[in-house]
């Protein structure tokens, strides 16, 4: 007997679900979703957590906040949304913006179309109906025609390999998975593993509270001052006046901060005015001692000394006792060339009687016991353990989601290697998925990206609208060139000559010993522009259905 005959099912006429899912509902995710209701299309977002924030819901650790300009992080699209919220601060704490991702939920009425505390356990496309067919960790199901990635570079937090590390009877956290209630450091022995950025904004907003801090540093990293102050109402009238001004300039300047590289060599001014310049910088609010710098400190090895230089001697001073300075000075990389963490007295916390340092590479941890960390010098009795020991930068977010392209293609073994993409949103083989933020994207001043990407992403789906397409996927050519272009941009850097998450290196994590480039290391203009010129063509570098 024939076997009866399948019913095809066309792409125009498969039943699904919503016309977008977007995983994640930061800031890349609710904006999104703002957009994508603009063209009339139904979508669903899938978050993790209870509530809309993204990384400022997860990073509830103390002391975390901005290192961007707040008013410059928050969003552009809405005149009215800029007029109507006053940042209290330069630089914004985690429960401050928290609040603001809320409102702006709120304004907005974005949470009808967010489904909470829905882990995405797998994306898989379905080339028949050309679709996706999501999973959830519930084993709840549903389908798309296209699928947007809103996971973020920085989502997915490590721990560190260390045996015993379950056996603590004390209380341990990851800076990233805070718990909601406060914790109680009052009288308590702390330890903190790791001396990043989450490290030290977190050593130096509890150590006045511990009864002691004992600091476990395995590599040192620069730091600059923040120089936080509270906005008074004239600044306030003055920010909101010139909000148009400075989005200006964030759309111009290198990176989309309110800094952008000084056109001048390190070398062409004379070594009293690099002097005077690197004291101005020091003194000033935010990156503009990274950001701002001579356009030749992060290419040049001589140029990026004299930056190096003049910062350690800033540790030296701001720390008394000497052995402990030359401990906080970094040995293996040059300033800047690592994500810069900006300080608030940071390097005073080692003046207090009650705070200890310990080098990792002097007496590395041995065991987590069930009453403290031992190296191997001693043991070590603690209360809580904080690990601020960073994320599986980039990629991390991809990796943990079983997210499977065309004839069943695994993108973690396509990015085995590294990964591949075109433009940073879409990867060939891999049709009807966008990814915000995610690698080979401008970052620097998040948000900025983020709605540029957004934007982009939109304009995409209103042509795929207006033109009735069901398939839009990169090909293997465009995916080649602008994978290969993203590394020719980051021959020359110095930061790509260190271990760091922007190298993609993560020691506690299985295969990422390996320096890969995951991160466009261009202009954000130029990125832009090449974007523009995409849409501008009619898409015509993708492949279209």
């Amino acid at each position: 007997m024939a076997a009866p005959r399948q019913e095809q099912i066309s792409p125009e006429t498969a039943a699904l679900d919503y016309d977008v899912i977007i995983i994640g509902a930061g800031l890349s995710g609710m904006y999104q979703l703002y957009r994508l209701r603009e063209l009339g299309l139904t979508v669903r977002v899938f978050e993790t957590g209870t509530d809309v924030g993204g990384t400022w819901y997860w990073n509830r650790y103390p002391g975390a906040r901005f290192d961007s300009e707040s008013y410059s992080y928050g969003y552009s699209f809405s005149k009215e949304l800029l007029q109507e919220w006053e940042w209290s601060e330069h630089f914004a704490g985690q429960l401050e913006t928290l609040r603001y991702c809320g409102y702006v939920a709120d304004k907005f009425d974005l949470r009808r179309d967010i489904q909470f505390e829905c882990r995405v356990a797998s994306a898989i496309y379905q080339d028949d109906t050309r679709s996706w067919a999501i999973t959830l960790a519930s084993g709840a199901r549903a389908t798309c025609r296209f699928l947007i990635t809103a996971i973020g570079p920085l989502s997915t937090p490590t721990l560190p390999r260390i045996e015993g590390r379950d056996s603590f009877r004390g209380q341990s956290f990851h800076t990233a998975r805070w718990p909601k209630q406060p914790v109680d450091f009052a009288g308590k022995r702390v330890a903190v593993i790791g001396t990043g950025a989450t490290g030290i904004q977190t050593i130096q907003t509890i150590a006045g509270e511990v009864e002691h801090l004992t600091i476990f540093q395995r590599t040192a990293n620069w730091a600059a001052p923040l120089h936080n102050g509270r906005i008074d109402s004239e600044t306030q009238a003055a920010i909101k006046a010139g909000y148009p001004e400075m989005f200006r300039r964030c759309q111009e300047t290198f990176a989309c901060f309110v800094h952008t590289p000084d056109p001048r060599g390190a070398f062409e001014v004379s070594d009293e005015e690099r002097e005077a310049f690197y004291e101005k910088l020091y003194g000033e609010r935010g990156f503009g001692i990274w950001q701002g710098n001579f356009r030749d400190i992060l290419i040049d090895r001589e140029a990026n000394a004299t930056i190096s230089d003049f910062v350690a001697r800033k540790i030296r001073q701001r720390v008394k006792d000497p052995a402990v300075a030359e401990m906080l000075i970094p040995k293996n990389h040059g300033f800047g060339t690592r994500r810069l963490p900006l300080e608030t007295f940071y390097y005073e916390v080692y003046n207090r009687d009650n705070v200890g340092l310990v080098d990792l590479n002097e007496t590395p941890i041995e065991r987590i016991t069930p009453e403290g960390i031992r190296t191997s010098d001693k043991d070590y009795p603690f209360d809580i353990i904080i690990y601020a020991t960073g994320f599986d930068a980039i990629t991390g977010s991809f990796d943990r989601i079983d997210f499977r392209g065309s004839n069943g293609t695994l993108l973690k073994e396509k990015w085995q290697h590294g990964p591949e993409t075109y433009l940073g949103l879409m990867v060939d083989g891999f049709p009807n998925m966008m990814m915000l933020m995610g690698p080979h994207t401008a970052l620097g001043n998040i948000p900025r990206s983020i709605e540029y990407s957004v934007d982009w992403v939109t304009g995409l789906l209103r042509f795929a609208q207006a033109k009735g397409l069901t398939l839009l996927d990169a090909t293997p050519e465009g995916t080649a060139g602008w994978t290969d272009h993203v590394k020719a941009l980051g021959v020359g850097l110095l930061s790509n000559e260190v271990n760091s998450w922007m190298t993609g290196i993560n020691t506690n994590v299985e295969g990422k010993q390996r320096r890969i480039v995951a991160r466009y290391s261009g202009s954000a203009p130029a990125y832009r522009a090449k974007c523009d010129e995409v849409a501008a063509k009619g898409y015509d570098e993708l492949r279209l259905g």
